[in-house]
């Protein structure tokens, strides 16, 4: 009897190590030419006085020709001093400060790519810091192989303590399944803080971006790419083409942001974006379910135990490989203890989601957001 929840697992198993065993082929990519294409950065913000001078200094400092590349920010009617501080900005003579023609991070976008010129798009948010190569290697990469979208990494810079080391292991892990699923030719997840696509292939899907849904400009232009099954979309692998961010400020923040990830979730359209979803959500359910009869009949702990490990394996995995990619190796100390946390931050992230999040609003993600 104990081997049946070890068998209702199976499918976590074998997507999991589907995935590990693509993201082992994750070679890293360096730009060896000047590929001499015209680039457009679109740098979507609301409220962001904090943070927009920063990024701005990030895409002043850039290696790229300064007269192959536009920067656009596209300002979401701030009420604070974004607006301003970014029009007054003198590093960059290629800089285009707009406001939103309509509302939302969504129409943002919109906005500035209707301002932005040359067939290469590059979106990111204002609390991103980037390489001065970042340009560079992303235009590289799309001069020697042309694909419709560029998925790049990101990078969370944890704050010191558990709470921060556990936000950095989790988005290690989302790195890990981004990359590995789109090196397997299935991208399920792709991050809009660093994200490349040509202006026709947005053209071309705008009607699928969801306009009734605040948030989500990254993930519905994946899934409608994917649907379409015309473009190629690539993972590129480099530290060069890399953005850095923060991680949420509090536990409260940081909830409802995953809340926004996850209210998104019954809007999918990819089968095979849904069916990891679903798998990951079962087997969570199943932990939960042989912890609960492990604590009313203890005859149930050998097989809670063996189930835990079994699920660990290809997580472990997955956070190592992640892990010694990112340079992050001593967070893998903190596995187990997020590891038997992890069932609990779901269900609450996704019980919040169902019952105290508002869909119809969005705010921009700040400091740390996707």
């Amino acid at each position: 009897m104990e081997w049946i929840p070890l068998i209702a697992i199976s499918p976590y198993l074998f997507l999991f190590l589907y995935i590990y065993r693509h993201l082992l082929r994750a070679d890293p990519y360096s730009p060896d030419n000047d590929p001499g294409i015209l680039v457009s950065v679109i740098v979507p913000c609301r409220n962001e006085q904090k943070n927009i001078k920063g990024v701005l200094d990030s895409l002043a400092a850039q290696s790229y020709p300064s007269d192959l590349f536009r920067v656009i920010i596209a300002d979401d009617h701030s009420d604070d001093s974004t607006f301003s501080i970014a029009s007054s900005y003198t590093r960059l003579a290629n800089l285009k400060v707009i406001r939103n023609e309509g509302s939302g991070k969504k129409d943002a976008i919109r906005t500035g790519i209707r301002y932005s010129e040359g067939d290469l798009i590059i979106t990111t948010d204002a609390d991103c810091r980037m390489d001065p190569w970042w340009i560079r290697t992303i235009a590289s990469y799309y001069s020697d192989f042309t694909p419709g979208m560029i998925i790049c990494p990101v990078v969370l810079q944890g704050s010191s303590g558990f709470f921060g080391r556990f936000q950095e292991l989790e988005f290690l892990g989302l790195q890990g399944i981004t990359a590995g699923t789109a090196l397997a030719g299935h991208p399920s997840m792709c991050n809009g803080a660093n994200l490349s696509f040509t202006r026709a292939l947005y053209s071309e899907h705008l009607a699928d971006l969801r306009s009734d849904i605040p948030s989500g400009d990254d993930i519905f232009l994946l899934q409608s790419v994917k649907r379409g099954g015309r473009a190629a979309i690539k993972w590129l692998e480099s530290p060069l083409a890399a953005v850095t961010t923060s991680s949420s400020p509090n536990l409260i923040h940081f909830i409802r942001q995953r809340a926004r990830w996850i209210s998104k979730a019954g809007s999918y359209r990819d089968r095979f974006t849904i069916m990891l979803a679903a798998v990951t959500f079962f087997t969570i359910l199943l932990e939960l379910y042989l912890l609960t009869a492990a604590i009313i009949s203890p005859g149930y702990l050998l097989t809670l135990l063996m189930v835990f490990a079994a699920k660990s394996v290809p997580d472990f995995l997955i956070l190592t490989n992640s892990a010694r990619r990112y340079a992050k190796p001593e967070l893998m100390r903190w596995f187990l203890p997020a590891q038997i946390i992890y069932p609990f931050y779901v269900v609450a992230v996704t019980v919040y989601s169902v019952f105290f999040a508002d869909s119809g609003s969005f705010s921009y993600p700040s400091p740390k957001g996707t």
